[in-house]
């Protein structure tokens, strides 16, 4: 039986309210050229079990999975090593199954795994406090931008040109229901990152400058001056880590001074899966702490002095009145923050370190390699384990070219910043601990041949 809790009379009691026609009105912000009109065409109306599992299955065949292929891709999502352990104890029931604690007190297991989590991403970014997490990398930098305008009292923001660019993208659509003023660019195919020119632009109605560290072609600079900067100004220095395994190598964020810290946390833990779901990672200094979005647990003693959690800070749109609110997420991700802090502690800090140095090596190796071919030319100084090669022609073609020989080969920049005929030529290569010596000479053979 179908279940329809309102009629036709409560709908238009409803529409009635708002001060709509039809339920069509309510997505006027939709494009009419991406709605649909009927049903989906070429599927059919209905299907057994057993016709759409041999359909769906057929359609999965089609794909190249990464572990079976020389795999380069980056950017922002990374194939590393997960421990079987991980999936296996994220399976539990007790975790699998857990939802948002609304008697955070009586969930003990999960209120505590949260504050594990929150103790290592405020140690692994170098900052005092850090939140129970976010949905994923990009809408934890938007939500950065919008507490620096709460704290700061201004709405102009500095984007670096070497932030992700769907991170950038993700903050100039919320940015259209704020008035807040971001100012952004894209990147030079260069060795040197675009920190000189935002230090430039920083004025007294900045309210914070936003910089990805490594950046989106993996290069690597120094936060402390431009924190500095900030700081002189009245502003507040944002910095983004799309690959939390770098700071395994590199000082953190919050070592050279930076406000907040944001990230995604998929490469702990977490698999590609195809896009999702990630996890978040939000961490700042401690004075900042009532302006986080997002939840915080606690550590404290019962009336018998025995070690508890509990939920000590939750200023979300359903706890308090909607405008006092500091967000609107109204939830985290438990599940993929259990796989990450599952994986960090079975890593520990010096495991951490050698993973880090692992990749480091191997990318090193493979810039090596790869710039040696025919063609290809290594555009980086310095980088972690994701460099940004120039290619004698356009990127994209030879990135298809090289799929069908079954490599991915990494991420074209003309994917990435469609119509700048500057970076058209530029390649992201990422290289990590499941990167072999063979996958890499497999690169370099096949662009030896489609640059030929």
């Amino acid at each position: 039986m179908r279940y329809l809790p309102l009629t036709d009379a409560d709908r238009r009691a409803m529409l009635d309210s708002i001060g709509v026609d039809s339920i069509d009105a309510l997505f006027s912000d939709v494009p009419e050229a991406v709605r649909l009109d009927g049903p989906l065409p070429g599927l059919p109306t209905h299907a057994s079990e057993l016709s759409v599992e041999r359909q769906l299955t057929a359609l999965a065949r089609r794909n190249m999975v990464a572990g079976d292929v020389p795999f380069f891709l980056g950017c922002g999502a990374y194939r590393h090593h997960v421990p079987a352990s991980v999936d296996h104890l994220i399976q539990r029931g007790e975790f699998l199954t857990a939802y948002t604690p609304y008697q955070p007190e009586i969930a003990q297991g999960t209120l505590q795994m949260l504050f594990e989590f929150q103790s290592q991403v405020a140690r692994l970014f170098g900052c005092d406090v850090a939140n129970a997490s976010m949905y994923d990398g990009s809408s934890a930098c938007w939500e950065a931008i919008v507490m620096a305008r709460r704290v700061t009292r201004r709405n102009k923001a500095l984007l670096s040109a070497g932030l992700h660019p769907h991170y950038v993208s993700v903050a100039q659509t919320m940015a259209r229901f704020t008035g807040d003023d971001l100012h952004s660019a894209a990147p030079a195919l260069s060795a040197e990152t675009d920190l000189p020119t935002l230090l430039a632009a920083i004025d007294d109605q900045t309210s914070c400058v936003v910089v990805q560290y490594p950046d989106i072609l993996g290069r690597i600079g120094d936060l402390s001056e431009i924190a500095a900067r900030a700081h002189e100004k009245g502003a507040l220095l944002v910095a983004v880590v799309t690959e939390p395994v770098a700071l395994g190598a590199i000082r953190s964020p919050g070592e050279m001074g930076a406000d907040i810290v944001v990230g995604e946390g998929q490469a702990i833990g977490v698999g590609l899966q195809f896009g999702g779901p990630y996890v978040g990672l939000f961490a700042c200094k401690e004075k900042f702490v009532r302006q986080m979005p997002g939840r915080l647990c606690g550590e404290t003693v019962d009336a018998e002095g025995k070690r508890g959690f509990v939920l000590t800070l939750s200023t979300r749109e359903q706890h308090i009145r909607r405008e006092k609110a500091t967000s609107n997420i109204c939830t985290n991700s438990g599940l993929c923050a259990l796989a990450f802090s599952i994986h960090m502690t079975l890593l520990g800090e010096k495991g951490l370190r050698a993973l880090a140095v692992a990749n480091h090596a191997a990318a090193v190796a493979a810039a090596d390699r790869l710039a040696r071919g025919p063609g290809v030319e290594l555009v980086n100084t310095s980088f972690f384990n994701e460099f940004t090669l120039r290619l004698s022609k356009e990127a994209r073609p030879v990135v298809r070219s090289l799929a069908d020989r079954s490599i991915l080969a990494g991420v074209s920049l003309g994917r990435l910043y469609p119509g700048v005929d500057a970076l058209a030529n530029g390649l992201v290569v990422a290289v990590t601990e499941t990167t072999t010596a063979e996958d890499v000479e497999a690169l370099a053979q096949g662009l030896q041949e489609v640059l030929a």
